[in-house]
């Protein structure tokens, strides 16, 4: 009797590359998982069954995690604006740690003696998931052939053919991870310093011509509105952003960062909802909140996005991090003015009941209703106190000047 093993499957080169080397080559029934993260429609996780069936898989099961996914994850990326490296929104390493949970959950009820993913040993999510079956499914084998064999996309592409195995290899040639948070694309061309992505090589090509002005709604730090709806599933609320904005070509790019075992990589990705929501919820931020709730929540979302990226997401210093932010966002509520072009857009207002830029106070530039001249020659004589005294000190001079 053939031992079983789950494979943690996509449908792409590298999973399919797996499919067949566990099953012909290491005799092992493999049980397929792909784990929805709110990318994939139903169209197109069936056409990703049938694919594994073909493959001569022995079962194919699809768990979906959207939901815990966005509670667990993305909305506290959101309360957080976290970019890393100001440029990526975590479109995959936000994604993984559920997956490999859901993934070693699967192993449990299956009983399998292996778990195998398709890394490759250059990358981050080899650690993600590894660290998660380490801990979860201690007595589970872990089987990783793409990096304990060391093969280029070429090799893989090589052996499929060799085994009879028909798919877009051209296509092949690009590895695309879609999630609700955005889509990676990884090719020949991000594997060095200087090169771009072909327009080929992007899932979802540019089709609008057009600008088009857009509402979102927020309510307590979350997207619930989009135009004249309201009360929107924040689920819901992203899919359709993304469904409105990607054909402008909005959130295209390269992130350039390090790994967690030492390297730098470059990763392309789309990510047009993501990227927008982020900059509309930090202008409402920037409205809403006071300098100091601005400032530590920059300092603890850094360390909370980049502790997320290096698969940490169970550390339980990320639910005390999750606390603080969640408090942040009680008065983060109101409406952000967006406006859509091809390859960018252009955030051009708030609206908020909770705008702390009030005119009743004061108008910067121009006049103030709450202090006069005299308030100000005093506060900035008290608050410029120390660095007066550190330069008479340090000057030589022997006496600090008292009066004004």
């Amino acid at each position: 009797m053939r031992q079983k093993v789950v494979l943690a499957y996509s449908g792409g080169l590298d999973t399919t590359f797996c499919a067949i080397y566990l099953n012909r080559k290491m005799n092992l029934d493999v049980h397929a998982v792909t784990i929805q993260t709110g990318g994939f429609s139903d169209e197109e996780l069936e056409q990703i069954k049938q694919r594994a069936l073909l493959l001569g898989v022995t079962s194919f099961k699809v768990i979906d995690v959207t939901q815990q996914y966005y509670e667990s994850c993305i909305r506290y990326l959101v309360y957080g604006n976290v970019l890393k490296n100001a440029t990526y929104p975590l479109s995959v390493s936000a994604e993984r740690m559920l997956q490999a949970v859901a993934v070693a959950e699967y192993v449990k009820e299956t009983g399998a003696e292996y778990v195998a993913h398709g890394s490759t040993g250059a990358g981050n999510d080899q650690v993600r998931f590894d660290m998660v079956f380490q801990s979860m499914i201690p007595s589970a084998k872990i089987i990783t052939p793409i990096r304990d064999m060391r093969l280029s996309r070429e090799a893989e592409i090589a052996f499929l053919q060799e085994n009879g195995v028909e798919m877009d290899f051209n296509k092949a040639q690009y590895s695309i991870n879609k999630g609700l948070w955005g889509t990676s694309v990884g090719g020949k061309e991000t594997l060095s310093s200087n090169g771009y992505l072909p327009e080929e090589a992007w899932p979802t090509q540019v089709t609008a011509t057009e600008h088009a002005e857009i509402v979102l709604h927020f309510d307590n730090g979350e997207l619930t509105g989009i135009n004249e709806q309201v009360g929107l599933n924040p689920i819901h609320a992203i899919q359709q952003l993304q469904a409105l904005a990607q054909p402008y070509g909005i959130g295209r790019d390269i992130h350039v960062g390090d790994t967690i075992i030492g390297i730098k990589g470059r990763v392309g990705f789309e990510a047009a909802a993501p990227v927008i929501i982020i900059k509309a919820h930090h202008l409402l931020e920037k409205h809403t909140l006071t300098k100091w709730q601005m400032y530590w929540k920059d300092q603890l979302s850094t360390w909370y996005g980049n502790w997320l990226h290096e698969g940490m997401m169970l550390d339980p210093t990320m639910r005390n991090v999750e606390k603080f932010m969640e408090d942040t966002q009680a008065n983060v509520t109101g409406d952000v003015f967006v406006t859509l072009y091809p390859y960018r857009f252009v955030i051009t207002g708030v609206d908020s009941e909770h705008d702390l830029m009030n005119n009743k106070f004061g108008a910067y530039g121009e006049m103030n209703n709450t202090w006069d001249g005299e308030d100000v020659k005093g506060f900035a004589k008290i608050f410029g106190n120390q660095v007066a005294i550190f330069h008479a000190v340090n000057n030589g001079k022997e006496e600090v000047v008292e009066n004004g």
